[in-house]
């Protein structure tokens, strides 16, 4: 088996207002759309992206209902006090400002408008990893 591209399918009540978060903020673009879904992609290794509405009849019986809670989508990323400082210029709200963790992973959340956690992590360097944790 080649696996090919990775997708993450989110259930959402409103898939044009996630459509746009992530198109306008994250850099993804829509590849397919139609009346209750959406199919996002952004050309790098980032995972794509399918939106579908929360009872669309796609989904299996029993998950028609089911929102996409508990999920946290996250990214690793570079210069993440760039993209930290970008979103908030854009006027996404932080749900979690920019911290660093003992391990050495630093992270910031939003979050779009249909609940969906977006984590951005940028891993310290190793000679880094157990410094103070402040950041």
């Amino acid at each position: 088996m080649q696996i090919t591209v990775s997708t993450v399918s989110l259930t959402v009540d409103d898939v044009n207002a996630s459509r746009k978060f992530f198109t306008t903020h994250l850099g993804y673009k829509a590849i397919a759309a139609a009346d209750g879904f959406a199919s996002l992609t952004r050309g790098d290794a980032a995972v794509d992206l399918v939106l579908l509405r929360r009872g669309i009849e796609v989904l299996p019986a029993g998950r028609c209902d089911r929102h996409a809670a508990g999920v946290v989508l996250a990214f690793t990323v570079t210069g993440i006090e760039g993209e930290e400082r970008r979103l908030r210029e854009q006027g996404v709200a932080i749900t979690m400002p920019l911290r660093k963790e003992p391990w050495g992973e630093r992270l910031f959340q939003v979050t779009d408008p249909n609940g969906i956690v977006v984590r951005f992590v940028e891993w310290a360097a190793p000679d880094e990893v157990g410094e103070d944790t402040d950041t």
